[in-house]
């Protein structure tokens, strides 16, 4: 049987929550980072990851928080370019770069970084409602 599990409180929640944003913003910038890369063949073209959450409830605190189930590769497809100059090129002249939108990855890390933040004032703003209620007594 496993061992019980202790109540999740506002910093564990919020820990777990940036922890799921860490990880999505380094996906982003990986694909930003291969972004406009280029492969001799279709299957060897850098395809984009995304970070993949599962719920994760707490029946002791009754608090939800994220995990990070893993990384996933996306199904898309690299895209076929005409270059018979590059060295890179096939018989036919073509070569294969990586299906990465940079807007859409850009606004992917913009939109964690958000929520990061989110986090980071939460955690303050509990920290400091917990020194202002200890000054009470």
């Amino acid at each position: 049987m496993p061992a019980p599990r202790e109540p999740m409180t506002l910093f564990t929640l919020a820990q777990r929550g940036m922890s799921a944003q860490l990880v999505r913003m380094n996906a982003a910038a990986s694909n930003l980072a291969n972004a406009g890369t280029v492969s001799a063949a279709e299957e060897q073209a850098y395809k984009p990851i995304r970070a993949v959450f599962a719920e994760d409830m707490d029946r002791a605190s009754g608090l939800a928080s994220v995990s990070v189930q893993g990384v996933m590769r996306e199904g898309a497809a690299a895209v076929r370019q005409h270059s018979p100059d590059h060295p890179l090129a096939d018989a036919n002249g073509d070569v294969w770069t990586a299906p990465v939108d940079e807007n859409a990855e850009m606004v992917e890390m913009l939109e964690a970084s958000r929520q990061y933040q989110n986090l980071v004032e939460a955690i303050a703003t509990a920290k400091q409602l917990m020194l202002d209620t200890m000054r009470l007594r």
